[in-house]
């Protein structure tokens, strides 16, 4: 089974985009973030035509929203929490009908929480840290088994997941409270899937600002974007890609698509 996970950007802006990830990846689930699409308006013909029958989503007109396109049936998960009583449409939670059995999967895009890494001064902050806190605590009363979680998480944990340790620990996304909460959330019954494939010592991106003119060049990159499985899952793991050419792609995203293969 082969699970991509991408920060669209739009995801109706980006469709041709999608169906060349489509050609290039051949995944049996793409998992979306920020589709900034409202439910109402959603292109309920663009997973069938691309080969995808099964489809969620839940979205918000031109903020956030997520999707997931699947080739296995899948259906709702547990009722997810509304995160921050925010109504903010980050969080599906799908369950995936695999050969092996049934897979819990979440697909998640966690708050980027602003400029300025102060929760007193900037509320985007604050909003980000108590999101990941509760996430946290939301999975820590449920069992650690069959369940992968994706997305955006809007967090580089490791020092080789950004560009310059040194220089980013004071910049939002790579900061002591943001990596703090992560790992502890992490840590409810998941592995670091990604890290399972490439050692913590080696440098890993997924996410390349439009600020950077030469972006290849300059190869400023942090690793925003995740996978989590439990850990009876990890034998079952097979190969990682992480597909940077879409960065190239005619009106990109700044996230590249994260492909993860497992026997399931």
């Amino acid at each position: 089974m082969r699970i991509v996970t991408w920060n669209i950007n739009s995801l109706r802006l980006r469709l041709p985009l999608l169906e060349r990830l489509v050609a290039q990846l051949s995944p049996d689930v793409i998992c979306l973030q920020e589709t900034k699409v409202p439910d109402e308006l959603f292109p309920h013909a663009a997973g069938p035509a691309l080969g995808y029958p099964h489809v969620a989503f839940c979205g918000m007109k031109s903020y956030n929203g997520v999707a997931i396109f699947s080739r296995l049936p899948l259906a709702p998960a547990i009722a997810a929490p509304d995160w921050c009583l925010r109504n903010d449409r980050r969080h599906l939670a799908v369950t995936l009908q695999a050969s092996s059995g049934p897979i819990e999967l979440h697909d998640f895009y966690v708050p980027a929480g602003g400029d300025i890494p102060d929760p007193e001064a900037n509320p985007k902050f604050a909003h980000k840290l108590a999101f990941v806190e509760e996430a946290a605590r939301h999975f820590t009363r449920m069992p650690p088994q069959r369940r992968i979680l994706v997305g955006d998480l809007n967090i580089a944990p490791g020092e080789h997941d950004v560009w310059s340790h040194r220089q980013l620990l004071g910049i939002v996304s790579h900061t002591p409270p943001e990596v703090e909460r992560l790992l502890a959330w992490q840590h409810t019954g998941f592995v670091d899937a990604m890290r399972h494939f490439v050692p913590a010592d080696r440098k890993l991106y997924t996410w390349w600002s439009y600020r950077n003119r030469d972006w290849r060049l300059s190869d400023r990159g942090r690793r925003l974007d995740h996978v989590w499985v439990t850990p009876d899952l990890v034998p079952a793991l097979r190969r990682l890609s992480v597909h940077k050419e879409a960065r190239d792609w005619p009106t990109p995203s700044d996230h590249v698509p994260v492909m993860l293969e497992l026997d399931a």
